[in-house]
C-alpha cells in the first residue's frame, strides 16, 4: 500500500518547521555521470579521515567526480542513491530558468498612463505592471551588475553575520517616478495601481514569489550598540515607506556578552518592534521583517517616489492596492516609464552565489509564464522538458520547489553531474561556472579554504538543510552538500559532488553547522588537489 501524499497545507507546514535552509560558508557539491566500465580510484586518505569521523557514524556521505569530456569517473560513492540536496537543488531550477529566459533576458517593468492627458494632468491612473523582476533596481551597481554580500540580508534572522549592500532598495521605483515626470505628467487625478497579474503567488513555494518584489520583500533593521552598557542601542532601517514604523527597546550590554535581538510585527507587518540586547563594541546586527503585502507596499512606495520627483498624486498614499481598477489590456495606454533590469545571468549569479531562496522559487513561476500560464506549478513541466533536453535523468531528481527546501526534494549525485556536464557543452559554460560560489573567493564559499592550494579552483553550489533536534538539544543537519566544478589543470574542469546527509551538531549552536560545512569544503579541496596531482 502506497503512503498517502500529504495535503498542500501539511506540506507547507512541514517545510516551514522542519526544513530551514541556511546560506553558510559551505563548499561545492557536484554530481557526475559514471561510465559503466569506470573503475574509481582508491579514496584519498584525507577524505577517508573526514567521512569516518565519529560524528558521522549515523550519516551517509556521497562522492562523485567525472571528466565531462571523456566520461571517466574517478570518484564514486552512492552515485545513484537519493540525497537531500539542500540549496544545491538550485542548480536545476536556475539552469531551467536560464535556459527558458536566456542569460541576456532583461525584465522591463512599465508604467502606463490609463486615462486622458490634459496638459500636465492625468485624468486617470498610473499602472505599474510587475514583471517578476527580482530586484527592481535595488541591488544594481552603476556598471549594471548585481551586488551581493557573503551572507545575504535575507538570511539575517537565521545566520550570524548577514550584511547589507550599499545600493538604495528604492532605486528602481525612484527611477520610474522620475521618468513619469519627464514624460510631462505633473499631477495624477486618479490612483496608482500595481498590476500583479503576471502570476498568482503560490504559498506552496516558501518564500513565496510575487510579481512585484522590492528589497526581497523585507524591511532591513540594523542595530548598533550604544557607547556603554545600559545605553539604548542605535537603529537604522530601510526602505522607509508609509505606514511602516519601527521601534526598538534593544539595550546595550557589557562587551563580550551575547547579542540577542528579536523581531516581532503586527499582523499586517507595518508595525515592527525590536527587543533584546547587543554587546558594547560589537559589530552591528542585522535583522529583517517581512513585507506582508508587496503590492500595497509597492503602490505606496511609488506614490511617495512620485511626490519626491515633483508629481502630485490625488489618491492617498496609504491604502489597499485597487486592483479592480485595472484594465483588461493596455492597448492605447501609453508607457510613461519603464525600468530595465540587468540580464538574467546577473540574477542567476546572485541566486547561486548567496543561495537566494526567493529568486530560486521565482524561477519556477517565470518558467510557467513562458507558457502563458499564471499558475507557478506549470513551471515544473517546463523544467522537466529542459532536463530531458539537457540529458539529465529526470527520475533521479525530485523537486517540489526551486530552492531545495521542500521535504520532498531529492537528487542523485549522478543527476547533478549531468546538469553540470550540460553547461560544459554550451557557449555559456564559463559564465555559468563563474556564477557559482568560488572556494575562498566569494559567495557561500568565501570564507572556506582561503589559503589552501585549491583556493579559486573549486566552483560549486552549496546546500544546507538543518532543523532542531529537540530530543537531543542539537541541530539535525539533513544535508550539507556542494556540487560544481574542479579545475584539474588550466582550462579543464571535472564535475563533482560532495555531501553528507543525516549529520548532527554537538549542540544547538548554529556554528556547529559550519564545522560540517568545513568538512565538506575540505573534501572538495582534496578532490581537486588529487585530480591536479598535488598533495
Amino acid at each position: 500500500m502506497s503512503p498517502s501524499v500529504p495535503s498542500r497545507s501539511v506540506r507547507r507546514r512541514v517545510a516551514g518547521t522542519l526544513c530551514v535552509l541556511l546560506a553558510v560558508g559551505v563548499v561545492i557539491t557536484g554530481l557526475v555521470q559514471a561510465a559503466p566500465s569506470a573503475t574509481p580510484r582508491a579514496i584519498d586518505p584525507r577524505i577517508a579521515a573526514v567521512i569516518r569521523k565519529p560524528d558521522y557514524r549515523h550519516a551517509q556521505w556521497g562522492l562523485f567526480q567525472q571528466d565531462p569530456r571523456t566520461g571517466k569517473v574517478t570518484e564514486s560513492r552512492y552515485a545513484d542513491q537519493f540525497f537531500i540536496p539542500g540549496s544545491a537543488a538550485k542548480l536545476f531550477s536556475v539552469s531551467g530558468t536560464w535556459h527558458t529566459l536566456g542569460g541576456d533576458h532583461r525584465f522591463i517593468t512599465p508604467v502606463h498612463a490609463v486615462g486622458q492627458r490634459r496638459n500636465a494632468t492625468l485624468k486617470g491612473d498610473l499602472d505599474l505592471v510587475a514583471q517578476g523582476d527580482l530586484t527592481l533596481g535595488g541591488r544594481t551597481r552603476k556598471d549594471g551588475t548585481v551586488a551581493f554580500t557573503t551572507i545575504d540580508h535575507t538570511y539575517a534572522n537565521d545566520v550570524p553575520g548577514a550584511t547589507l549592500t550599499p545600493e538604495n532598495p528604492l532605486a528602481g521605483i525612484d527611477q520610474l517616478a522620475r521618468q513619469v515626470r519627464q514624460s510631462g505628467i505633473r499631477r495624477v487625478d486618479g490612483d496608482v495601481v500595481v498590476d500583479a497579474r503576471r502570476f498568482q503567488p503560490d504559498p506552496g513555494l516558501d518564500p513565496v514569489p510575487t510579481p512585484l518584489i522590492i528589497n526581497d520583500n523585507v524591511i532591513d533593521l540594523l542595530t548598533t550598540p550604544g557607547t556603554e552598557a545600559g545605553t539604548p542601542a542605535g537603529l537604522e532601517w530601510r526602505p522607509k515607506v508609509a505606514p511602516y514604523h519601527v521601534t526598538s527597546s534593544v539595550r546595550t550590554v557589557a562587551a563580550g556578552k551575547p547579542s540577542a535581538i528579536n523581531v516581532s510585527s503586527s499582523p499586517d507587518g507595518t508595525r515592527i518592534q525590536l527587543s533584546g540586547t547587543i554587546a558594547a563594541g560589537s559589530a552591528p546586527v542585522l535583522r529583517v521583517s517581512a513585507i506582508k503585502d508587496p503590492n500595497a507596499f509597492g503602490r505606496t512606495a511609488l506614490i511617495e517616489a512620485l511626490q519626491r520627483a515633483g508629481v502630485e498624486v490625488r489618491a492617498k498614499a496609504v491604502g489597499r492596492n485597487p486592483v479592480r481598477q485595472l484594465p483588461r489590456s493596455y492597448q492605447g495606454a501609453p508607457t510613461v516609464a519603464r525600468y530595465t533590469s540587468p540580464g538574467y545571468a546577473q540574477y542567476a549569479e546572485l541566486i547561486l552565489k548567496v543561495s537566494h531562496n526567493l529568486g530560486a522559487n521565482l524561477g519556477i513561476c517565470l518558467m510557467a509564464t513562458s507558457t502563458g500560464s499564471t499558475n507557478c506549478n506549470d513551471g515544473f513541466p517546463v523544467l522537466a522538458t529542459f532536463l530531458e533536453h539537457a540529458q539529465v535523468d529526470r527520475k533521479a531528481v525530485q523537486l517540489a520547489d526551486g530552492r531545495g527546501g521542500n521535504p520532498a526534494d531529492r537528487t542523485t549525485p549522478r543527476a547533478m553531474a549531468q546538469i553540470l556536464t550540460y553547461w560544459q557543452r554550451t557557449p555559456e559554460a564559463t559564465r555559468f561556472r563563474t556564477s557559482l560560489p568560488i572556494l575562498g573567493v566569494d559567495g557561500t564559499l568565501a570564507d572556506s579554504c582561503r589559503s589552501c592550494p585549491s583556493r579559486g579552483k573549486v566552483f560549486a553550489k552549496t546546500g544546507t538543510a538543518a532543523g532542531g533536534d529537540l530530543l537531543n538539544d542539537r541541530l539535525a543537519v539533513g544535508a550539507e552538500t556542494a556540487a560544481g566544478y574542479l579545475e584539474t589543470r588550466k582550462g579543464h574542469f571535472d564535475v563533482f559532488f560532495a555531501g553528507v546527509n543525516g549529520a548532527a551538531t554537538p549542540t544547538a549552536d548554529i556554528t556547529g553547522v559550519l564545522t560540517i560545512a568545513n568538512d565538506v569544503a575540505d573534501v572538495a579541496a582534496y578532490l581537486q588537489q588529487q585530480a591536479a596531482g598535488g598533495q
